[in-house]
């Protein structure tokens, strides 16, 4: 048998090895597939697979067994590749080879006329680390990976063992003891400083990421079944083999050459070339053997929830007494924010989205650095996010909407391309008067539409499409926003230290790193519980509903009951409870009628906003 050696720094050997078995049966392809499932079930085998987001590429052996998390970021035409070829070496003895999860064709001349080569169909995909990570996540997946990587994706020369000189536990416990103590590096940013050449690349080439200022690789992910299966923005961790062979270099620029010298003699422009065939030092290509979808990118969520439930409802009311002081001493701002946190597109009606929660926090002091502090602990508690200054240079120039490149043949990413579950934080205390032109109204609208519809309309220049997805949305602003919300709630400080940002500094401080986590794992927990409404909780509600439209019609309108039942929802998940009780429709009822009463306050004492 393999050994854990084999499987993952030599896993091509295996893969050639029930290729060489398979006497042509086409079953040896799902053969491959169910061995490194199961391989990477066994005994947490998959915390072994060193990871392309903490390892610098430099230092991962060639044709090994990596993973990356990541989202897909686009999706390039299908491609042919020979899946199975023929060669002659010099004594002219021919060898049929398999040609799947590689590159470039390897050991002696291809018979390109011979009748047992198969052509083959695979998709490539463009896929990006997880846009607005977290730095607390990136270092907790980390740490949970580090202590087994194999020393191998260290030392690429290192001789691999025969399959008869050791079985698979004696090398995980030698991987063990040799790296329990020791961390790899963590993921650099740009090649060593001795390799001038990849740094001048790294400039000229965009990575396409969605958001300014992100760092970490790009993978081109060859995948060879059950494409369909997989959509545009999807988060995943692939795991696959590594290719990088400096060869795809070479005949990249062959092609570009040739392109340029007879444009005639090939289908793709000198720009789609450059886009799909970059570099493999800086794109390298993945071949997936499997592919995990991720629900969430919180690493300390535990697979059986039924652990942490016991702990929520405590759990909760420490965090609520964090986030009030965060939101100086505003209690019900607290309520509604953890609200917020834990909301979750969990279905949808037609086209109406149900279960988002777009909260507006009005009042916030626009001349200190407030909606920045409170962005960082937002940061701290979530584990994607991105914060947009809607300055008026930002709206006018930003570009939020994906469209497509149709001379590069690729997706031009935006700010607005984010995996679910996504906190995007609107800053809107940063706008000012001024005029929005053509690309600023667009990127307003695109807002509108992301928080009314959750949905983004992608540029295809001769059309949209339109992208579904599912993004906490929340916006900060001194009076009432411009963009539309789910729930405004006014903030209403009772503490008033004397330097703002010094007291907000302290109350982050005073979190230790243990109950961060513990505010981080009720987060993930609560929005990913299921919820359910009894008939004859559905019965009281509805004679409540007709109960208090009985003096007013006006008071209560179904839109009004449809938040009503959404708060409900919430705040029954916030407690641990997966359905709504008597008591906890009571308690919305609560929450609310103090939000509207505070709401309709300050509308009195503003007089002029809407």
């Amino acid at each position: 048998m393999p050994t854990v050696h084999d499987w993952i720094n030599n896993p091509l050997a295996v893969v050639d090895g029930l290729f060489a078995q398979s006497n042509s049966s086409p079953d040896w392809e799902k053969k491959v597939v169910e061995y490194f499932k199961e391989k990477l079930k066994l005994n947490d085998a998959h915390t072994w697979v060193p990871s392309l987001n903490d390892v610098p590429l430099y230092y991962l052996k060639p044709n090994s067994l990596v993973k990356f998390r990541c989202m897909v970021q686009d999706m390039f035409d299908p491609e042919f590749f020979m899946g199975v070829y023929e060669t002659n070496d010099l004594t002219s003895n021919s060898k049929v080879k398999c040609g799947k999860y590689k590159d470039i064709t390897v050991g002696g001349q291809v018979d390109f006329n011979s009748r047992n080569t198969v052509t083959s169909e695979r998709q490539t995909f463009y896929c990006v680390p997880i846009p607005g990570e977290s730095q607390w996540a990136k270092e907790i997946s980390f740490i949970c990976q580090a202590r087994v990587v194999p020393s191998t994706s260290y030392v690429p020369n290192r001789h691999k063992r025969s399959y008869e000189e050791d079985d698979e536990m004696d090398t995980e416990n030698k991987l063990r003891q040799s790296h329990g103590n020791t961390e790899p590096k963590r993921q650099e940013t740009e090649a060593p400083s001795h390799d001038s050449s990849s740094a001048h690349c790294t400039s000229s080439l965009d990575l396409n990421f969605p958001l300014p200022g992100e760092k970490g690789p790009a993978c081109l992910v060859k995948v060879y079944e059950d494409w369909d299966g997989f959509k545009l923005n999807d988060m995943l961790e692939v795991f696959g083999i590594l290719s990088v062979d400096p060869a795809l270099s070479v005949i990249a620029d062959e092609r570009e050459a040739s392109s340029l010298l007879d444009p005639t003699e090939v289908t793709e422009t000198v720009e789609e070339q450059r886009v799909h065939s970059p570099p493999p030092s800086l794109v390298p290509r993945l071949h997936m053997l499997y592919a995990q979808p991720l629900v969430h990118n919180n690493p300390l969520l535990p697979s059986n929830l039924s652990s942490v439930l016991g702990e929520l409802a405590s759990v909760r009311a420490e965090l609520h007494t964090y986030l009030t002081h965060v939101l100086m001493g505003d209690s019900l701002a607290a309520e509604y924010l953890i609200l917020h946190l834990i909301s979750n597109v969990y279905s949808r009606r037609d086209v109406l989205p149900l279960g988002k929660f777009t909260l507006n926090l009005s009042g916030c002091p626009h001349s200190s650095p407030y909606t920045e502090h409170l962005y960082k602990v937002i940061q701290q508690l979530v584990p994607s996010s991105y914060r947009l200054c809607m300055s008026l240079h930002n709206m006018n120039n930003q570009r939020m909407v994906p469209r497509k490149d149709y001379t590069a043949n690729r997706l031009v990413s935006g700010t607005l391309q984010l995996a679910n579950n996504t906190s995007l934080f609107l800053d809107e205390t940063q706008l000012e008067q001024g005029q929005l032109d053509a690309t600023g109204v667009r990127n307003i609208t695109a807002l509108g539409n992301l928080i009314s519809w959750q949905k983004v309309d992608y540029d295809f220049n001769y059309h949209q499409m339109e992208f579904p997805c599912n993004i906490n949305v929340l916006i900060t602003s001194e009076g009432r926003s411009l963009l539309p919300s789910d729930s405004q709630v006014n903030l209403r400080p009772t503490l008033n230290p004397p330097n703002l940002e010094e007291y907000l500094s302290a109350v982050q401080v005073a979190q230790v790193p243990s109950q961060f986590n513990k505010y981080r794992i009720y987060l993930s927990g609560a929005r990913a519980l299921n919820y359910t409404i009894s008939d004859e909780i559905t019965k009281a509600v509805e004679e409540d509903f007709v109960e208090m439209r009985k003096d007013d019609p006006q008071s209560m309108s179904a839109e009004d009951l449809h938040r009503l039942l959404v708060v409900a929802r919430l705040l029954s998940l916030s407690h641990g409870q997966n359905t709504l009780s008597r008591d906890g429709w009571m308690k919305a009822k609560q929450l609310e009628a103090l939000r509207i009463s505070r709401t309709q306050q300050q509308k009195s004492l503003s007089g002029n906003e809407p």
